[in-house]
């Protein structure tokens, strides 16, 4: 019995990015990752494309197969991320059902990011990204080797340094704003100051290679009774789904009723 994942709902799209590399010599590997490679993947879970282009081809190749994408499939929604997010690669979500939110039944939501076939971007470190689900890579560009180990410890010394060197004052701002009766900024910080510092301290013992993955994967990486007390720590849960429902909706009514101001 094979332990890959089931992508058969997302045949279509594989079938697509398959014939879009055979078509475009720039374009030139591509594997899906996200949790069908590092596992959890469910009916609700998206489909993670990364892409690797030719050297100064990215972004001609990132807005040929955006334009392919809409063309082919015409999704209910593309999140495209500003260009500026990555120096050498673009990246954009799309949706295919009408109600993605809503979780009725399987999910299909697309997750693209495209990169120039650097260095870099060409190795997987398999601790952090899980192993490469490839589709194609005819000159065997995609590699499994760890990230620089050094580089590693070195960000979370620098995390865990920056929690120990504010402690205090990171106390002071979070029970400033709920002695202030200011709630919205008050739970912003309890999450940023509070809660978010104790999983990096979490993260940093018991799984290095993802420190910095903040809430991400947290009930895989770290001991299962401290990821129980996390999620007791998590304020307002109990109404969560209630809690979204509304502030989407209101979403809704501020985009229609300002659209035409922006």
């Amino acid at each position: 019995m094979s332990d890959e994942p089931d992508l058969s709902r997302y045949g279509d799209i594989l079938a697509w990015i398959d014939e879009l590399g055979a078509r475009d010599d720039d374009l030139l590997a591509c594997w899906v990752g996200g949790s069908a490679a590092t596992g959890g993947y469910d009916d609700h879970s998206d489909l993670d494309l990364n892409v690797l282009a030719a050297p100064g081809t990215f972004s001609r190749v990132f807005d040929d197969l955006l334009a392919s994408l809409v063309g082919t499939f015409a999704p209910t929604s593309v999140w495209r991320l500003p260009d500026a997010t990555y120096p050498d690669g673009r990246q954009l979500f799309a949706t295919f059902d009408d109600d993605p939110g809503a979780l009725v039944g399987q999910t299909r939501l697309l997750d693209v990011v495209v990169h120039e076939a650097t260095d870099e971007h060409r190795h997987v470190d398999v601790r952090r990204h899980g192993s490469p689900l490839v589709r194609f890579d005819p000159d065997g560009l995609i590699v499994e080797r760890r990230d620089d180990e050094t580089e590693l410890r070195r960000g979370a010394a620098e995390t865990i340094d920056q929690i120990r060197q504010r402690r205090l004052v990171a106390e002071w701002l979070v029970n400033r704003a709920i002695a202030r009766s200011h709630l919205a900024e008050a739970v912003s910080l309890y999450l940023r100051f509070a809660l978010l510092p104790v999983v990096q301290l979490l993260r940093a013992r018991d799984c290095p290679a993802r420190h910095d993955y903040l809430f991400r994967y947290l009930h895989t990486d770290i001991d299962p009774g401290d990821a129980s007390r996390v999620d007791a720590l998590l304020p307002g849960v109990e109404r969560l789904r209630e809690l979204s429902a509304e502030c989407f909706a209101w979403q809704d009514d501020l985009l229609d009723t300002d659209s035409s101001a922006v």
